[in-house]
C-alpha cells in the first residue's frame, strides 16, 4: 500500500533545489505572508501595514487614519528632525488636530481582509 505524500498535491518548484537552485520568497511563503505578498502584487494593503499617503494635515485634507473600532490611537512627530512623540486618541468623526502643532487627521473605517 502506498501513502500519498504531501509533496504530490503541492505545485512543482520551477528552481530543483536538489541541485543547487535558491528558493525565492515566493517558493517559500505560506499563509498569511504569501497572502500579504500576493496583495502587494495587485497593489493592495490588506492589513494596513503601508506608510499612510501623505496629506496637507489641513482641516479641509487631513491625514486619514484607518481603524477597525470607533478610536485610535495616534503618534504625531510635529517635526521632522524631532525625536519627540506627540500621542493622542482620534475618535470617529470629524477632523481632530493633534495637540502640539494643530495637524488635522480623521479616523476612517477599516475591513480587514478576513
Amino acid at each position: 500500500m502506498q501513502i500519498p505524500t504531501a509533496s504530490r498535491f503541492l505545485p512543482t518548484p520551477r528552481v530543483n533545489f536538489a541541485k543547487g537552485g535558491v528558493p525565492t520568497d515566493d517558493d517559500q511563503a505560506t499563509g498569511l505572508e504569501r497572502e500579504v505578498m500576493m496583495a502587494a502584487r495587485k497593489g493592495l494593503d490588506p492589513y494596513n501595514m503601508l506608510a499612510p499617503k501623505a496629506a496637507a494635515g489641513t482641516k479641509e485634507d487631513p491625514n486619514l487614519v484607518p481603524s477597525i473600532t470607533n478610536k485610535r490611537i495616534v503618534g504625531c512627530i510635529c517635526e521632522e528632525d524631532n525625536s519627540t512623540v506627540i500621542w493622542f486618541w482620534l475618535h470617529k468623526g470629524e477632523a481632530q488636530r493633534c495637540p502640539s502643532c494643530g495637524t488635522h487627521y480623521k479616523l476612517v473605517p477599516h475591513q480587514l481582509a478576513h
